[in-house]
């Protein structure tokens, strides 16, 4: 296969192992190792002798464009079988490292602690990547990204890493499996690389290559202005099968069924294949499974009458989720549950009113073939006569492919043989497209319909959406239309029968004149929503005002005149329906963040204002984190809302916390235990993870959820002790 063509300087003359332009860009040579480091975290290997490092990292914040205030020295070495990154990272005061989270796939090791990453863009497309973060104590965390702005931080693949101190700072070491990852056909290879380095207690993040500030969040993943890396030699095609058999077996009491469930033992055993069909596309075969060890949704409170989204947490849907991603409707940690529809949200298969429905078989493959991402999946879903679930046949097909230098187009499918409610199937046809210019403008855009039997007219949903996006500067026009009869059965639609126009302008100076504040932050937005018969259902103008301090606080203040018409009664609280009409109402809000960093962090929000005819005040404390030491943790949150309208008074709590208690980075213990006063519920969720070998592993789950109305302690409703374990082979 020809090699494709360079981005940047021309490659480094040996012994050099980077070359950089005026502008910043990077080329960068990996360099052979005849003997490989042993990965201990401590550098003092033959390897790191013979081969140079390379650094110059440069600031997007606070700074942009200056260079790092800590130096980072970064060596990129492979042999036969792995890719190895290694970094030093200096730091002037030791004693300041922030190390404070050892739990896999934490975000604070990326948000909060001290923390070197990379990302490697291995078919060179200059738009999508796999990342890797580490922290100062071998907390990991791994990612995919997809089109510079999607990121499933859910991707979880095999990699052994180790971390270490010296007198200047810390260091890291990361073995990474070629078998690991994923590119294109032949020996030798160019890749995109980028690695980032987070000082808390600075508040300073750098980068290898110059990265705007508008482009911080995303800055790792900005893989048109990554570094090249060049003489990079991969091993030759092989079979590239994993096999993952399981064993799970459970104890169960369930009060609430009929007739009720006492000490019932169940086990089963099911299998999970990944096939690598070719160095691009992988294929994926998941038979009896069982989702058993995952953790428990966190409860929300809704005082909207539209749907609440909860997102997928199940790990055969969460691996290259990126590709099904439609019309710029991210379903990730990162985004969801907003207005614009989700064609295809995964928790409608196997799961039917939050219960569990059995998973027969499920295939998928995914991948990229020259310029085209492509994605196919397959499941067939089991009957189920408690829940009046049919046995179920769900299929989704994916194309999109890469135009101009960081745009894409494409299409998607979606059909479900059986509906959830009705006779007949479900289709969904698709097409969009997301052009991004320069480095800050985005255009999102997309058309969909869907083809259900005995239903006809309005089943279509479109939108239009321009995002300028710079650092000073923020323009957002959006249009979006969801037809009265738009239905995806495998999406989410948390609002149909719409026409909604919304515009937003933001201004966000730094002023340099205030050592203590790192931006300011003004937006005004309007939202203006329409039913299909141009009858007026929602009018929102909302102004914020925010200030971000240097050391990642923020204060935040912000105001709504909001005018709402419901047009059936809508059922608020258990004892509260309010009647048909038309309501203006105003609030405002008040929150300050206490930044990651913290030992005791968080944000705490009040809010004050008309609501429905009547008034609503409310408090939480949300994203909570209290470190007690960097092995043991607790992230509290809690609101309350008092609500008072002319139909009634009622109040609404909700609290809880997730205890996690991590031993090693491959083992943890977490609990999540929740109180929700509306649903009188008091539920609890704790889980043993260990990793005991790369990709193996075992868990512990118990369940329990107690009914608060009685008097006294919670009466038990049902609870789970549920031994799951599964042992990954690579052949």
């Amino acid at each position: 296969m020809s090699l494709p063509a360079i981005v940047g300087p021309a490659p480094p003359v040996p012994p050099a192992v980077i070359n950089r332009d005026a502008a910043g860009r990077a080329t960068i040579r990996a360099v052979r190792v005849r003997t490989p480091p042993r990965i201990d975290g401590v550098l003092d290997d033959a390897a790191y002798a013979e081969a140079p490092h390379f650094s110059g990292f440069i600031q997007a914040e606070p700074l942009e464009g200056q260079p790092a205030t800590q130096r980072t020295d970064v060596w990129l070495l492979y042999d036969d079988e792995h890719l190895y990154v290694t970094a030093r990272c200096w730091e002037e005061h030791p004693d300041r490292i922030v190390a404070n989270e050892m739990r896999r796939d934490s975000f604070n090791i990326f948000s909060a602690n001290d923390a070197f990453g990379f990302a490697l863009d291995t078919f060179y497309d200059r738009r999508n990547a796999v990342t890797f973060t580490i922290n100062a104590i071998g907390g990991k965390i791994d990612g995919q990204a997809t089109d510079e702005r999607q990121f499933n931080g859910d991707f979880n693949t095999v990699w052994d890493v180790r971390t270490g101190r010296f007198d200047g700072g810390w260091t890291v070491e990361v073995a990474m499996p070629f078998r690991s990852l994923r590119y294109r056909p032949g020996r030798g290879q160019i890749w995109g690389f980028n690695a980032r380095r987070f000082t808390p207690w600075k508040n300073e993040t750098s980068f290898l290559v110059p990265i705007p500030a508008s482009r911080l969040n995303f800055g790792l993943v900005s893989m048109s202005l990554a570094a090249t890396v060049v003489d990079l030699e991969v091993p030759g095609a092989a079979r590239n099968l994993e096999i993952k058999p399981f064993v799970t077996s459970s104890v169960s009491f369930d009060n609430v069924v009929r007739p009720a469930v006492s000490n019932d033992l169940d086990a089963d055993v099911g299998l999970d294949l990944k096939y690598g069909v070719t160095q691009g596309l992988t294929a994926d075969l998941t038979v009896n499974t069982d989702f058993a060890q995952v953790e428990a949704d966190e409860q929300q409170v809704n005082l909207t009458r539209f749907s609440l989204f909860f997102p997928e947490k199940r790990e055969f849907f969460l691996e290259n989720r990126g590709t099904f991603d439609f019309g710029a409707a991210a379903v990730g940690a990162m985004g969801g549950g907003g207005e614009v529809p989700n064609l295809f949200y995964s928790r409608r298969i196997g799961l039917q009113q939050g219960t569990v429905v059995p998973i027969e078989v499920g295939g998928r493959l995914t991948g990229r073939v020259g310029r085209y991402s492509l994605g196919a999946l397959n499941i067939q879903s089991a009957d189920d006569e408690t829940l009046g679930a049919r046995r179920t046949n769900f299929t989704v097909a994916r194309l999109k492919r890469d135009v101009l230098r960081r745009s894409s187009i494409g299409a998607l499918v979606t059909y479900r043989s059986l509906r959830e409610t009705g006779p007949g199937s479900n289709t969904v046809f698709g097409v969009d497209g997301a052009f991004a210019f320069h480095d800050n403008l985005v255009i999102n855009t997309y058309w969909a319909t869907t083809r259900t039997p005995g239903v006809a007219g309005d089943d279509t949903s479109y939108r239009g959406q321009f995002d300028y996006n710079a650092d000073r500067y923020g323009l957002q026009a959006e249009r979006l239309v969801v037809g009265d009869k738009f239905n995806p059965e495998i999406g989410f639609v948390r609002r149909d029968n719409m026409q909604r126009n919304y515009a937003q302008a933001r201004f966000s100076p730094r002023p340099a004149s205030i050592a203590a504040i790192r931006r300011f932050w003004f937006s005004t937005s309007l939202t203006h929503v329409q039913d299909g018969a141009g009858v007026l259902e929602t009018r929102e103008v909302e102004s914020e005002f925010r200030i971000e301090m240097q050391n990642s606080d923020r204060l935040s203040v912000a105001y709504a005149n909001t005018h709402e018409f419901l047009p059936r009664p809508f059922r608020i609280a258990a004892n509260v329906t309010l009647p048909v009409g038309g309501y203006d109402f105003q609030e405002g809000r008040a929150s300050y963040t206490f930044g990651t960093h913290r030992r005791v962090s968080g944000t705490v929000a009040v809010e004050r204002g008309s609501f429905y005819g009547g008034a609503r005040t409310s408090f939480s404390v949300g994203q909570g984190r209290m470190e007690v030491s960097p092995r043991f943790s607790l992230q509290p949150t809690f609101s309350v809302n008092w609500v008072t309208v002319p139909q009634g008074d009622f109040t609404t709590r909700l609290a809880g916390t997730r205890v996690t208690f991590t031993m090693t980075p491959l083992m943890f213990v977490s609990a999540l235990v929740q109180y929700n006063a509306s649903a009188n519920v008091l539920a609890s969720n704790v889980r043993l993870r260990w990793e005991y070998q790369p990709g193996s592993e075992l868990f512990v789950v118990y369940n329990d959820q107690r009914d608060t109305r009685v008097r006294g302690f919670p009466e038990l409703a049902n609870r789970a002790l549920i031994v799951k374990i599964n042992r990954l082979w690579r052949v």
